[in-house]
């Protein structure tokens, strides 16, 4: 079979890919933020002591890191119009998927900052006076952002991979702007293919400026 590459030009990308492109970094920025906001609560409740929240919070997190994301997809994609008496939409339900499966591991990775703070300034923080919540807000919390940056944005370079899963309910992500290209010109191999180079350029790309970071960050260190 002869390869046509013709199909790589600017009609493919702005009739059929743009969309799906600028969805999939919506979706990524949405999860993420909402992703670490969720998980960020999560973390705090299973580092309270008190059993009323970490037990909930530890089934959720331990739930979702053990069940496929495109099965949580699926489910809620399915489950909803049922429970909301409507349908709710492709591309909603893949930004509350997303953000609902993604706290999970977020939280995660805020616990293990967290905990990588010396207990000693903790104390120090409690010896001045401060409340818990004061405590996480003005003292841990934000050297163990720092430090889990690095992983924060590893875990969204994961996230952004795992946007083509949205295809399963078929909402209009990168991956199926290039699907849609290649039926449509009649080539779906070299349209599958060079989606192949957009996601490694674009994850790759991010993987290099997050070893950069990484590296700054442990000179601060």
């Amino acid at each position: 079979m002869t390869l046509d590459w013709s199909v790589l030009n600017w009609d493919l990308l702005s009739q059929y890919v743009s969309k799906g492109f600028w969805f999939s970094i919506q979706l990524t920025l949405i999860a993420t933020l909402g992703g670490v906001a969720l998980g960020t609560v999560l973390a705090l409740m299973r580092l309270s002591g008190k059993a009323v929240l970490a037990i909930p919070a530890t089934v959720y997190v331990n739930g979702m890191r053990s069940i496929p994301l495109v099965m949580v997809i699926l489910w809620f994609f399915l489950l909803m119009p049922f429970l909301l008496g409507r349908p709710l939409g492709a591309e909603p339900s893949a930004i509350i998927t997303f953000i609902a499966f993604e706290a999970a591991y977020f939280s995660e990775i805020v616990r293990a900052g967290i905990q990588s703070i010396p207990r000693g300034q903790i104390h120090a923080g409690q010896a001045l006076g401060m409340t818990y919540s004061q405590n996480m807000q003005l003292v841990v919390l934000p050297q163990a952002f720092r430090n889990m940056l690095p992983v924060f944005l590893t875990q969204t370079i994961i996230l952004f991979q795992d946007t083509s899963l949205v295809y399963a309910i078929g909402a209009y992500d990168l991956l199926k702007g290039f699907e849609t290209a290649g039926k449509n010109l009649g080539r779906p191999v070299e349209a599958y293919l060079i989606a192949a180079v957009v996601y490694f350029v674009i994850c790759f790309g991010l993987s290099t400026l997050v070893k950069r970071l990484n590296k700054k960050i442990a000179i601060i260190r």
